[in-house]
């Protein structure tokens, strides 16, 4: 079998690998969209590397847009095949691929008003919120730890990685000539000790593990400690400075989390009563379903739900559905939290939040998670003094604190956990994707010092043969 890296290769987003096997069948593990990558971000979208109508499966890790986003436009390109994926990946997917091509609809539509003036051709969003529709006929859904398969030569086994709700380290077992081959996808591995989700959960052993490594060069606060720096931000911004705490947080898994948190400082008594405003549809909807999958739910969620039943949900607590209620908040002259997506702040309404609110000194940004370079994240927790929101600089009087322990993804001792399953003498290979290169340098570095052989870095459109 081959197995080509095509995308989040040396870089953070865009996951894609495809697997062809000697019969011919075409596997893609994982069909991510780029983001945060400014003028290039569409092309490299358009860009696959590959023909949609060939691919025969995809399987799916998880729902978050860098691993799913381009499942529609392969669908409008004529993909006709199945979707694999965990049955809460699927109810996500309904809700944030139709929300992703509303977007691009939107972001088209402002992007064709100049062109028009010009006389340009305009151009096409990459696929449409009924492009999404449509695509979800394709998924099929299998639960955690049922091995199915896929194809008379492979079989598919999802194991729980503990990153966000459904998602699932990919194992699959290829058998070529009686040969057999035992191949594992991290996807995005999660982290151990959450509150909301079950921990990581040990996968079976294999000969080739493909492992992301977005966070492998440091090691992140504990959960505990990271609400008590929640708290703070909170007394210090609202009440102190009577200003607006403003969380960029991606509507999917951190936007749960904080709101979790959120809910338990007021449970105890300590939240000050103080309006919190939830200012992404997608998160609702999201929360939503989290509520629904109460199997994938942690030890101490299960406890904790035995005495307040609804754990995202408190007196001063309100979701925001319509444009016109978000546009109100920027009229508050008030302290408040607004909690908003997207994560990396390139699109969604916490754009219009910092652009309303940037230069307030009174105003908090808590950067809660990853940011790629390039971003608009990235920009202001990196210290930029000025910054361009809707192609107008605005001057960073805010303050930014940076709270990266409710990031999704495990860092390097949990990534090295998560690997600890493995007999070391059995791999036969580890294929770093989803990182920074130096980041990935390092976590290499690390991996062969506590034991582990092959460790390779590959190039993108790089292919092996297995």
């Amino acid at each position: 079998m081959k197995l080509e890296f095509l995308g989040a290769i040396r870089e953070v987003t865009g996951s894609k690998h495809l697997i062809t096997t000697k019969k011919g069948k075409k596997i893609l593990l994982d069909c991510g969209a780029y983001q945060g990558k400014g003028l290039e971000t569409d092309a490299l979208n358009r860009d696959l590397g590959f023909e949609a109508r060939d691919i025969d499966f995809i399987v799916l890790s998880h729902p978050h847009i860098d691993h799913s986003g381009l499942i529609p436009f392969l669908y409008k390109l004529g993909f006709m095949g199945t979707v694999f994926c965990t049955p809460a990946t699927r109810d996500l997917c309904a809700i944030m691929l139709e929300d992703s091509g509303r977007i691009q609809e939107a972001d088209t539509r402002t992007f064709n008003k100049k062109p028009e003036r010009q006389g340009l051709e305009p151009i096409e969003p990459i696929y449409t919120a009924e492009d999404a529709r449509g695509a979800m006929q394709l998924f099929v859904s299998i639960p955690y730890n049922k091995r199915f398969a896929i194809c008379d030569e492979v079989s598919l086994l999802f194991t729980d990685n503990g990153h966000i709700l459904g998602s699932a380290t990919c194992n699959l077992t290829i058998t070529e000539d009686e040969k057999t081959i035992r191949l594992s996808f991290s996807g995005d591995i999660g982290r151990y000790a959450k509150h909301i989700l079950k921990d990581p959960q040990p996968f079976p052993q294999a000969d080739y593990v493909i492992m992301e490594s977005t966070y492998g060069d440091r090691l992140h606060h504990n959960l505990d400690k990271a609400e008590q720096m929640l708290f703070q931000a909170v007394v210090d911004t609202c009440c102190k400075k009577k200003g607006k705490l403003i969380i960029p947080a991606f509507a999917v898994g951190r936007a749960q989390e904080i709101i979790f948190a959120l809910n338990k400082l007021w449970e105890k008594g300590l939240m000050p009563r103080i309006d919190v405003y939830v200012d992404s549809p997608l998160s609702l909807n999201a929360t939503n379903i989290l509520r629904l999958h109460s199997e994938c739910f942690s030890e101490d969620l299960q406890e904790y739900i035995k005495t307040d039943p609804d754990p995202f949900g408190f007196e001063s607590l309100h979701y925001i559905q319509s444009a016109e209620q978000s546009k109100r908040l920027n009229l508050l002259n008030k302290p408040c939290i607004i909690i908003s997506a997207s994560g990396m702040m390139e699109a969604g309404r916490v754009k219009h939040h910092l652009a309303n609110n940037i230069s307030n000194p009174h105003t908090t940004i808590l950067v809660v998670g990853y940011c790629a370079p390039a971003t608009l994240g990235h920009k202001i927790a990196r210290g930029d003094k000025r910054v361009s929101i809707f192609g107008i600089w605005h001057t960073v009087r805010a303050e930014v604190r940076i709270l990266d322990s409710y990031s999704a993804h495990g860092d390097r001792d949990e990534m090295l956990r998560w690997l600890s399953c493995q007999d070391k003498k059995s791999l036969r290979g580890i294929y770093l994707v989803h990182g920074e290169e130096k980041t990935q340098e390092h976590f290499a570095k690390t991996l062969i010092d506590n034991g582990y052989n092959n460790v390779s870095i590959p190039h993108k459109t790089e292919s092996v043969t297995l």
